[in-house]
């Protein structure tokens, strides 16, 4: 579903209400019906900088990247600002965590660089997350415990939309040790160019997941984009988690091929470079893959590259580093 109401600040359910729904029967209909009466889950929050309306000119840089909760904004928007991107497509991202000392992320490192954002929510944290980021919290409860996407830009961001990809409520369950509402999902809108409006949107694919789901899932956002801009050009980034859990190989995933024989090309870099990394918090330090992408139709893309997450120091910013391409303008 196509979700376009936006709020300024998310309805916050509390201590009480969250702790109830640990308990509630984990079936997909329980959490079906749970998902679709939280407003959080179900708006679209607008802020930051008031966006320039004038529209990008050619080429500019796109940066897309998943942060791993946002442990270090200020650090993680100077690396964003040495890209000099005008446009940032940003997944894992908290809101009113422990693990991230409460902060909004989001609206710190939109407010280094001076951007307007759209941020949905993702997954409605009913823990304090993994045992290692428990080891983070200096409080033992989440002010709000939202978990998501963010699209920002220097310029104005029209008609924002969060669209949440089909999923099978994974991460709603008694053996998990992140019990969490919702499912993975997509935060996009209509960016202005010399050419025209384009729109871009920043994803988020499950990574406890079969070649199969991530397809179906790529699938049902590329639909959904359609039928919200048809005809327009589409540019979509994020961690597409390919090859995750399912021996590691990317090139295994069938999303690609679905997407191209759909009209899009694929860009990652290089394509023996791998895009994550060890980092600070991650639970699977050997797991080294590449799963961070642009798909993109209508655009002409004339390089993509990957920007390491290490700060000056060495130190892991997140555990994915940055996928960075140029736009130089429409394709025919």
């Amino acid at each position: 579903m196509m979700i376009r109401s936006t709020v300024s600040a998310f309805a916050v359910p509390s201590q009480e209400e969250r702790k109830g729904f640990i308990s509630l029967e984990k079936t997909p209909d329980v959490h079906a019906a749970k998902l679709a009466s939280l407003a959080c889950m179900n708006t679209v929050r607008i802020g930051g900088a008031t966006g320039e309306v004038r529209p990008l000119g050619f080429p500019f840089t796109v940066a897309a990247w998943n942060m791993e909760r946002c442990l270090f904004p200020l650090e993680s928007a100077a690396k964003l600002q040495a890209t000099k991107a005008p446009l940032i497509l940003l997944s894992e991202m908290d809101e009113g965590m422990a693990r991230t000392e409460q902060n909004d992320p989001t609206a710190i490192v939109a407010g280094e660089l001076g951007m307007n954002y759209a941020y949905g929510v993702e997954f409605l944290e009913l823990s304090l997350g993994s045992e290692i980021e428990r080891s983070l919290c200096k409080d033992d409860f989440n002010e709000k415990g939202f978990h998501g996407n963010s699209l920002m830009a220097s310029v104005a961001l029209r008609d924002a939309f969060l669209f949440r990809l089909p999923g099978e409520a994974k991460w709603f369950n008694d053996s998990n040790e992140q019990p969490r509402i919702g499912d993975r999902c997509a935060v996009g809108a209509i960016v202005e160019t010399e050419a025209g409006p384009f729109v871009a949107v920043s994803v988020h694919l499950e990574s406890v997941a079969t070649v199969a789901y991530r397809e179906r899932q790529m699938a049902a956002l590329i639909d959904a984009v359609e039928g919200f801009a048809p005809g327009l050009p589409i540019l979509i980034g994020g961690d597409l988690n390919t090859g995750n859990h399912t021996g590691g190989d990317f090139s295994t995933d069938t999303l690609f091929a679905m997407a191209e024989g759909r009209g899009f090309e694929c860009h990652g870099g290089p394509l023996d470079q791998t895009s994550t990394r060890p980092s600070l918090i991650t639970r699977f330090p050997d797991r080294i893959m590449k799963l961070d992408w642009f798909l993109s139709r209508g655009l002409k893309i004339s390089e993509s590259h990957l920007v390491s997450s290490l700060n000056e120091e060495g130190k892991p910013l997140s555990d994915h580093d940055m996928v960075v391409c140029t736009i130089e303008g429409f394709s025919a």
